[in-house]
């Protein structure tokens, strides 16, 4: 059980959110930074560069600073554990490969200085993950692999040195035709589970010091066939985890064993709201701290889905579906203290702030929708 220092400031913190009460227990949702309230907001995007504003998390309120460092469509970003250093894919158009970029953080102006680059092994590269800041892995969505690099002492990137490339394809002709890597997400033991959207897949790779990697026993998850997994969370215990599939607006609840890696599934429940009978494509999903509530994005719908969860039960329900004020959502964050949710609009150029209510998950807007061409990530740093 987590247990908090409350300072005044964390108070003062919690008053200006209307918490119940300022108990442990009200805290569940808070994270490791719970007195820090001034952070850099780093977005990812399709276009020349990496965006910054300064965050107040005692308001809520956002202060543009501007193009932080320029790398073509960096559409996802990462950071190692101290904040020194931002990863970003470039996930360039066409046939060509893209790469992975890095950049030295400055937390206090929030300028990055780029360290260097890399290829990313293969072509348009949409998401990436750090492991115990010795290794970054690269998920490379049209041809399917997965590459690594090692991560250097000054946070610049080695020599790749792992491509894992797999073979197949599912039952979808125009989506599925052959592997499509769509994201990283690091376990605790040192497992990389890779959702591929082309093999109904969740990937699953042993990550070693030295960023190599080798393909687990098992070496996989089998989905449905034509789900489409994209995007997948833990629950902080790693217990459970939450898969987004994007071919039929689907969240599947999978029961995890810590011990071997395996994952069995255990619901399935739909992202989208009844009645809605549109084109649609599911895209983030998100777990929040004390592991109470789900949060996915509807891309078609325009929304996001909020969803509520007992882990004693292992059951998933749906509990509310809200316009996120803008034309294809694919980025969804919540900001380090879980009472902002921001969501981002690729099509319309906007992301926008949600509050988070702590007791019930559900979702208020906060009036905030602000202009940045192509927004998908959002990565927070916290100011020095």
């Amino acid at each position: 059980m987590r247990t908090f220092n409350l300072s005044k400031l964390a108070v003062s913190l919690l008053a200006a959110f209307g918490a119940v009460a300022w108990t442990p227990g009200a805290l569940a949702g808070a994270s490791k930074h719970l007195t820090q309230t001034k952070y850099i907001l780093y977005i990812g995007a399709y276009g020349k560069g990496i965006s910054a504003y300064r965050f107040d998390a005692s308001t809520g309120k956002l202060e543009a600073i501007g193009l932080a460092g320029e790398l073509g469509n960096p559409s996802f970003l990462a950071s190692d554990s101290k904040y020194r250093t931002l990863y970003a894919v470039s996930e360039v158009d066409g046939s060509v490969h893209g790469a992975v970029g890095a950049f030295a953080i400055n937390r206090q102006s929030g300028a990055l200085r780029k360290l260097n680059t890399r290829d990313s092994g293969g072509i348009a590269p949409c998401h990436l993950a750090t492991y115990q800041d010795k290794a970054l892995i690269v998920a490379n969505y049209t041809s399917g692999g997965v590459s690594s690099y090692p991560i250097e002492q000054d946070g610049s990137l080695g020599e790749m040195v792992s491509l894992m490339t797999p073979k197949g394809h599912g039952p979808n002709p125009k989506r599925q035709e052959g592997p499509h890597a769509h994201e990283v997400v690091i376990a605790s033991s040192g497992l990389a589970y890779v959702p591929d959207l082309g093999l109904d897949q969740l990937r699953i790779y042993n990550v070693a010091d030295d960023a190599k990697l080798t393909v687990h026993d098992p070496a996989f998850v089998q989905q449905d066939p034509g789900m489409g997994p994209r995007h997948m969370a833990f629950t902080s215990d790693q217990k459970y985890a939450f898969v987004v599939n994007e071919l039929k607006s689907v969240v599947s609840l999978f029961r995890r064993d810590t011990a071997t890696g395996a994952m069995t599934k255990v619901q399935d429940v739909s992202s989208l709201p009844e009645g809605f009978s549109g084109e649609n494509d599911p895209a983030e999903i998100l777990v929040d701290a004390g592991d109470k509530y789900v949060y996915s994005t509807n891309r078609g719908n325009d929304s996001v889905a909020v969803f509520s969860f007992d882990a004693a039960a292992g059951k998933l329900q749906q509990i509310q579906v809200i316009s996120t004020e803008g034309k294809m959502p694919r980025g969804l964050e919540f900001d380090p203290t879980g009472h902002f949710l921001f969501a981002g609009n690729q099509k319309t150029n906007n992301f926008v702030v949600f509050r988070v209510d702590q007791a019930s998950g559900k979702l208020t807007p906060t009036g905030q929708s602000v202009t940045t061409p192509s927004p998908v990530a959002f990565l927070f740093v916290p100011v020095e």
